[in-house]
């Protein structure tokens, strides 16, 4: 590995059951999953401790599949605030080492030590060790690192390497990727799901060293021919991550930036067939991303809505978008375009889950005058209700239409990432 720079990937082992246990000392000792529904047996496990996952439980399983492995399991709901408590708190403890810190999820973080070396001697594994034991110390949680010359080489030495290793830390070393990351089977490619794998292995390309050394020039001719004339940006995509090319940099406020569009979706408790119903939850998503809008001071120009039926198998609904006459932030603005769309191209079907979203973003600071101009007025009001509910929560004011039994916020206010707090 080159030694101008050092990337790291450090990821939380089973984490959400992990931090259950950091919090109930009696689970210690005992399998463990959290589920999204531990009433239901049909619930699916979010996260399996390792007693757990030696007894053969998987995650994204079925709660009934889970226990019929192993009768004597803990079921667990997911606590989401605390999660996200705790994933803050090792952040913080790895920025005590580094301040080039960024998210990659609620369990992982990206880290550029190259800065830092020189405190230990250049000796990045035992760096690694030290902030294993800190957060370990700190927490109660394992977690893994894998180390490498840039961030994809490092996730793939985490989810590939290190996890399987005693120590949790492994060094994948770009110069030996022929005897160690080529070998491996093309599924372990960073970024390659289960289709993808599927379409590499009817090109004859079994493994991720036949993907590395096929000549872009050839596999573009390849990937055209079996995914169509716009392939050729995730043929150079794959490509470069199969060698183990990166030049991305460790960016902590990458979360931070001005983001190209904000948006939400809802899947619903039942399907949604009546019009009346479904305007109820347009209002309530218009209002949620138009309050995401307001918070980081944007407005947008353009609004998508987007459905889709229960029926995976046979998928039904739509995706459209049309441009606002001027960007607006307000929620009436957002849900009289969103209905205009969705009565539009609405078929009748039923519902199960809605979209909606807002692009053409730009700062709310200063905004063209137009006649009958009425969004200073609905400035004041909304700014004026967003206060209350940062102060007292999301339910201490509402719309009337969400009392009624088709609306979803009272229930998506106890929740967070689609799970119960």
């Amino acid at each position: 590995m080159t030694r101008d720079r050092v990337v790291m990937l450090a990821d939380c082992q089973s984490f959400y059951a992990s931090v259950e246990k950091f919090y109930n000392h009696r689970y210690e000792q005992l399998p463990l999953v959290v589920a999204g529904d531990p009433e239901r047996r049909s619930g699916i496990v979010l996260a399996a401790c390792p007693l757990a996952k030696a007894k053969g439980v998987t995650t994204a399983e079925r709660l009934g599949e889970a226990l019929a492995k192993c009768p004597e399991l803990v079921v667990v709901r997911p606590h989401m605030e605390e999660y996200i408590r705790m994933s803050m708190q090792i952040s913080d403890i790895y920025r005590s080492f580094t301040d080039l810190v960024e998210p990659y999820s609620i369990d992982e973080q990206f880290m550029d030590v190259t800065g830092v070396l020189h405190l230990y001697d250049g000796d990045y594994e035992e760096l690694a060790l030290r902030m294993q034991q800190r957060v370990l110390l700190l927490t109660g949680i394992y977690c893994r690192f894998g180390i490498a010359s840039n961030k994809v080489l490092a996730k793939m030495a985490c989810d590939n390497y290190a996890k399987k290793i005693g120590s949790g830390v492994y060094v994948l070393h770009k110069a030996g990727l022929a005897d160690t990351l080529w070998t491996l089977p093309i599924e372990k490619l960073f970024m390659t799901g289960n289709r993808m794998t599927h379409h590499f292995r009817m090109m004859g390309i079994e493994t991720i060293g036949e993907l590395a050394n096929t000549p872009l020039d050839r596999l573009k001719i390849m990937m055209r021919r079996k995914l169509g004339k716009n392939s050729d940006i995730n043929a150079e995509m794959y490509w470069r991550i199969a060698n183990g090319e990166d030049d991305s940099p460790v960016t902590p406020e990458t979360h931070e930036a001005v983001p190209e569009s904000i948006g939400h979706q809802m899947t619903l408790p039942w399907d949604y067939g009546a019009i009346g119903a479904i305007k109820v939850v347009l209002l309530e998503l218009s209002e949620l991303v138009a309050q995401r809008c307001r918070a980081q001071g944007l407005m947008g120009s353009v609004v998508s809505i987007g459905c889709q039926g229960a029926d995976f198998d046979r998928p039904t609904g739509f995706y459209r978008q049309e441009k606002l006459p001027y960007p607006s932030n307000a929620t009436n603005d957002l849900y009289r375009c969103a209905y205009r769309l969705f009565e539009r191209h609405w078929r009748g079907l039923p519902v199960r889950k809605i979209a909606l979203g807002v692009s053409g973003l730009q700062s709310d600071e200063a905004y063209q005058l137009v006649m009958d101009d009425h969004r200073e007025r609905y400035r004041a009001l909304e700014r004026a209700t967003d206060r209350i509910k940062e102060k007292y929560g999301a339910t201490a004011i509402m719309r009337a239409a969400s009392l009624t039994p088709d609306g979803q916020a009272q229930d998506r206010a106890r929740k967070i990432g689609g799970h119960y707090k």
